[in-house]
């Protein structure tokens, strides 16, 4: 596909699948490998650590590939041999349970895991075309991730319910393995190696700064929900199968928004996009500081449409404006490794040092990170 065409009906069945599989496999992870390690007798603060670990190795190796893959072109191979790699190593979880084996896979699965998403992402934005309508597709196809990760957690929860916790190492597993199977026909990149210096020079400036500055803050107010969530509701007194459907919930209401994302940007700016997301996490934060009812939760795991939906899209969308064609991979590695990376490894790292002492009351610390994103955004972008 030349440069500026639109999406043609293969690439699109491509990364439609490519983000099903990834964001299946997600919906088993997020919700419940910190509560498999809980069950396994881990600490709070083990736990912390274990995730804190694998988003700082996923800030330093998501760039460090991203810059290979620019540089030279070889998107495509490395993201097929890091998929093979990543899911090689995960087999070794079946086989540990302490925290010392925990933490020395956790390191080689994520030096080949980290850089994936972002792969992706780039792809996306390669094969979407270079047109503002074409590239506000992208919500549509992305929403293809939400619904395998709400079909998954749905299920799971049930699943959890009837076996046990420790199916989902080799669920995961199984993920994985579609996924490099599912690899082997993503597009090949079209970046060429001589104007990729000139792009990263245009690639560092102010603007870009303090967008992964709000970046950074408004991930790392989600440390509490993503790293105890689960555990807080498990501690209020609710089942496997009600914590999947709230994850559920949250991820209906993302689908619908991105779905829908197109026709908003049509009328809302992603830069208004980005403040308003940042505010609703706010919001959201408040409310799940206080929230102990089955109505109070599901409000607030509805309002993950405005605090991951939309706010995902707009940064996605943002960061390629601000990459040339040459830095796309790395411009979106970046976005990835200073937000879920560097933001998600703080907000795992505090939230675990914390939650022991403070519990639920941590989620007003998280309010008050993500208006401080907001203002941010708001004041500094100008």
């Amino acid at each position: 596909m030349k440069p500026g065409e639109s999406l043609n009906g293969s690439s699109e069945r491509i990364l439609k699948i490519q983000y099903f599989i990834y964001f299946g496999v997600m919906g088993i992870f997020l919700p419940y490998f910190n509560l498999y390690c809980h069950h396994l007798g881990f600490t709070s603060f083990e736990i912390g650590s274990l995730s804190a670990l694998r988003t700082a190795i996923t800030i330093v190796f998501s760039i460090v590939w991203s810059i290979v893959a620019d540089r030279y072109a070889w998107r495509k191979p490395i993201y097929v041999l890091f998929n093979f790699l990543s899911a090689a190593i995960w087999v070794f979880f079946l086989y540990i349970n302490n925290f010392s084996g925990m933490v020395i896979v956790t390191i080689f699965h994520t030096i080949f895991f980290a850089p994936l998403i972002a792969f992706i992402e780039a792809f996306a934005m390669d094969e979407l075309g270079s047109g503002s309508g074409d590239k506000n597709r992208y919500g549509r196809i992305r929403a293809w991730g939400s619904v395998s990760f709400i079909l998954v957690v749905f299920s799971l929860g049930k699943v959890s319910d009837l076996f046990s916790i420790n199916t989902i190492v080799p669920l995961i597993l199984a993920g994985y393995t579609l996924q490099a199977i599912f690899s082997i026909p993503m597009p090949k990149a079209k970046a060429r190696e001589e104007q990729f210096h000139a792009g990263v020079r245009e690639l560092l400036n102010a603007r870009t700064l303090t967008f992964l500055t709000c970046s950074f803050l408004m991930i790392f107010s989600h440390g509490t929900y993503y790293g105890f969530y689960s555990i807080y509701l498990e501690e209020l007194g609710y089942g496997p199968f009600f914590i999947g459907s709230t994850w559920a919930v949250a991820s209906i209401a993302e689908i619908v928004i991105m779905i829908n994302s197109g026709r908003i940007l049509k009328y809302i700016t992603l830069e208004n996009v980005i403040f308003f997301s940042c505010l609703a996490a706010s919001a959201r934060w408040c409310l799940l500081w206080r929230a102990v009812t089955v109505t109070e939760i599901m409000i607030a795991q509805v309002l993950h449409a405005f605090t991951y939906g939309t706010f995902h899209v707009a940064s996605i969308l943002y960061m390629d404006l601000l990459s040339t064609g040459q830095t796309r991979t790395l411009g979106q590695a970046a976005n990835n490794a200073v937000s879920y990376g560097l933001g998600m490894m703080a907000g795992f790292l505090l939230n675990g040092y914390l939650y022991e002492a403070y519990g639920a009351r941590l989620f007003l610390m998280s309010a008050s990170v993500s208006l401080a994103g907001a203002v941010v955004f708001r004041f500094l972008s100008r």
